[in-house]
């Protein structure tokens, strides 16, 4: 059984990069169409994980191999923010998770207590800002999964989450974290010999999960940038006036994808130059720095 534990759809609501944020949405994909696209890729459960938000699986629940999740931002005990995925949740966990959001221990005793399925998505990159050494204990120490391919991030940024995942014993999952129609599908999840969603998340539990499909690269990332430009344009045709700019989407992908690598190259070698067993939260015998190089 395979899933795309990572898509995105229209509802996940407007672009954060500023200026654009007024006028360009995080995806266009509609849920109608992102399902059909994954079944016809072969996935046997379908979901979405919209940015804080359940309003494009409204379209879907007419499917029995629908599930409802959400890709969460959760705001850090040191301040700073990370994406968390959420599966097989219903509409009272999501105003509970939104409600616990800004506070991560307590969104975490939540889910634990929900016994809810959740994972890291994206470990080594900078999409939403800046990390601290402290984030990454956190990681170690509450999440059951570590999202290990990415099929927006460079391989070396999942093969470091791999590595990672690896040493702390921590379930591998893997989704396509597509934007536009044309990666939907294309990385994804697969539990062997499983026949429903609560089969599937059983099976990953109990460590039968694998990852395939694609990574990203900059040539697929600056393809999608296009295509989701182009979207906004036919959405808001006065848009167009902006086309002259259209030649410096390269030169902005270009940017966001080396400090990508500046950002995976920073934390991967300070995690792997660290002791095989990282420090977690309950270890209050020892100080961060012995167990972190």
């Amino acid at each position: 059984m395979r899933c795309d534990l990572h898509v995105h759809s229209i509802a996940s609501g407007m672009c954060n990069t500023p200026i654009l944020s007024r006028i360009c949405r995080e995806s266009y994909n509609q849920p109608a169409e992102v399902y059909t696209r994954l079944k016809l890729l072969g996935m046997a459960i379908v979901t979405l994980t919209d940015h804080d938000s359940i309003d494009g699986g409204e379209a879907l629940r007419k499917y029995s191999d629908f599930f409802l999740s959400e890709e969460v931002t959760v705001e850090m005990p040191g301040e700073t923010e990370m994406h968390l995925g959420v599966y097989g949740i219903n509409e009272r966990d999501h105003v509970e998770i939104q409600r616990r959001r800004k506070d991560f221990i307590s969104l975490m005793m939540y889910l634990t207590e929900r016994k809810l399925f959740f994972s890291v998505n994206h470990v080594f990159s900078g999409l939403t800002g800046r990390r601290s050494e402290e984030d990454f204990c956190w990681f170690a120490s509450y999440v059951p999964a570590f999202e290990t391919r990415n099929g927006q991030m460079w391989p070396s940024a999942n093969e470091s989450a791999a590595r990672w995942a690896g040493r702390l014993g921590k379930i591998a999952v893997g989704g396509s974290d597509s934007h536009t129609i044309a990666g939907v599908g294309r990385t994804y999840t697969e539990v062997p010999g499983a026949r429903t969603a609560d089969e599937f998340f059983s099976g990953l539990r109990a460590g039968q999960g694998q990852v395939h499909g694609v990574h990203g690269s900059y040539t697929k990332l600056t393809a999608d940038v296009f295509r989701i430009v182009w979207s906004m344009w036919k959405e808001k045709p006065w848009t167009l006036e902006l086309m002259p700019l259209a030649p410096l989407v390269p030169v902005f992908t270009a940017g966001h994808w080396l400090n990508e690598i500046r950002f995976c190259q920073k934390w991967a070698a300070a995690l792997e130059s660290g002791e095989k067993r990282e420090r977690m939260f309950w270890d209050r015998d020892s100080s961060f720095e012995a167990n972190w190089g």
